[in-house]
């Protein structure tokens, strides 16, 4: 399993992940419950890898993943992520590494804060392409 984590500095979990530059992303798929959690990898993507604006007409670096983790994301990007095999997971947790945790010992991540951007988005996404 891999799992992406939206980042602000790859430090706190980023709202709007549509717009996200910055992500931590682990590789799962060798992790045993009783290891240490593996270093993640950083991705920092270009302008045009966004995935806001990725047109996925080529190899992106998110590929693959089968989690995203953020802090609030619109229903375009939700739905562009489900065509791409990911699901997203929002939440109100603030720090990548108690996120990807609670992830993995099964308990539940704190919801979401209020996000009033997430209003322009719904705006937008009704005319996305997603």
């Amino acid at each position: 399993m891999k799992i992406a984590i939206a980042t602000q500095g790859f430090t706190t979990v980023s709202s709007h992940a549509g717009q996200t530059r910055q992500w931590l992303l682990y590789n799962l798929s060798e992790h045993r419950a009783n290891q240490l959690l593996p270093a993640p990898t950083r991705i920092d993507l270009d302008n045009n890898q966004v995935l806001h604006v990725f047109a996925d007409d080529a190899p992106h670096p998110l590929d693959g993943v089968d989690l995203v983790v953020a802090a609030s994301a619109g229903d375009g990007f939700i739905r562009h992520m489900k065509k791409r095999g990911t699901e997203v997971l929002l939440t109100g947790e603030s720090d990548p590494i108690l996120a990807i945790t609670k992830i993995l010992a099964g308990e539940a991540l704190p919801a979401p804060h209020f996000d009033i951007t997430l209003a322009l988005c719904k705006v937008r996404d009704l005319l996305s392409r997603h």
